[in-house]
């Protein structure tokens, strides 16, 4: 963003919109920007427009309001190692970890459990598996519950594993809550990064209950375009549309050194636009 204009909204905050009108969104062509996303890279979170980087927060924890979840695990398969700059499109995938999608062109297996690239060991230099798998889940920031729905899509080492301190991997953390009859969306959580390892791995933790007030607004972010999108694996065949590729393979870099939580043998061969300093404020913690 120009300084001209990062000091035209700092002082005129009332001219970001949530949704631009006809004739502005016809000729800049449809779009102002992509999707929303956090993503864990190098110890910090981060936040993306699209598959450009706006902001990041440097602190080792960050509060969000968990909107939507993915019911099941998935997995995507590359065939080449990701390099930052470039895009590919993956070669397989499955929404539920357990066979690939339908519109997969070249399926590596009928079956994740039986498919040898989600063995550990099949991933790069023998590190990890060479389909990985992930959790995707939607967030909204604590202090703007209505304000952008965050795509967040998290390795398995930020997905499995044992309670330590009262912090959780998500799935524990989400039965934790289950346990408790508490849903998820209705508590505010806080990630946080676990430095007794030297991979990217978060944990959670329950900070405070949403506010009673948000509660409605939670409910139809929930039920929003936005967060149906953010669980959702969504592949293109064109590398020029590979936005949510390039994504997925800078998540896979990101985690490719940390280990499968579980080891198998092989049996069968638009939105608002943003200053980043504005970006970088709204993330403050609750």
């Amino acid at each position: 963003m120009s300084t001209e204009l990062a000091n035209i909204l700092a002082s005129n905050p009332h001219l970001v919109q949530s949704g631009l009108d006809a004739d502005t969104l016809a000729v800049a062509g449809g779009a102002n920007g992509g999707s929303k996303s956090l993503r864990i890279k190098g110890g910090v979170f981060r936040k993306y427009v699209g598959s450009k980087e706006v902001g990041a927060i440097e602190d080792r924890h960050m509060n969000v309001i968990i909107v939507k979840m993915a019911h099941k695990a998935s997995r995507i398969m590359y065939d080449k190692p990701f390099v930052e700059g470039e895009t590919s499109d993956a070669t397989c995938w499955s929404s539920d970890s357990n066979t690939p999608d339908k519109d997969v062109e070249n399926p590596q297996s009928t079956s994740c459990s039986s498919c040898p690239h989600s063995i550990k060991g099949s991933g790069n230099a023998g590190v990890g598996s060479k389909c990985a798998l992930k959790w995707r889940i939607a967030v909204v920031l604590p202090n703007d519950p209505a304000g952008d729905v965050m795509e967040l899509v998290l390795p398995s080492t930020s997905v499995f594993g044992e309670e330590k301190d009262g912090k959780r991997p998500f799935r524990p953390y989400v039965q934790y809550l289950a346990n408790n009859n508490v849903s998820a969306g209705r508590v505010i959580t806080r990630m946080q990064f676990d430095t007794s390892v030297t991979y990217s791995k978060v944990v959670f933790s329950p900070v405070s209950g949403v506010p009673v007030e948000d509660l409605d607004t939670i409910a139809e972010q929930a039920n929003s375009k936005d967060a149906e999108r953010a669980v959702s694996i969504h592949m293109y065949k064109e590398a020029s549309k590979a936005t949510e590729v390039e994504f997925l393979q800078a998540l896979e870099s990101s985690s490719e050194e940390t280990p499968e939580p579980v080891k198998r043998e092989s049996t069968i061969p638009a939105s608002k636009g943003e200053a980043v300093a504005d970006v970088v404020k709204k993330w403050s913690k609750t």
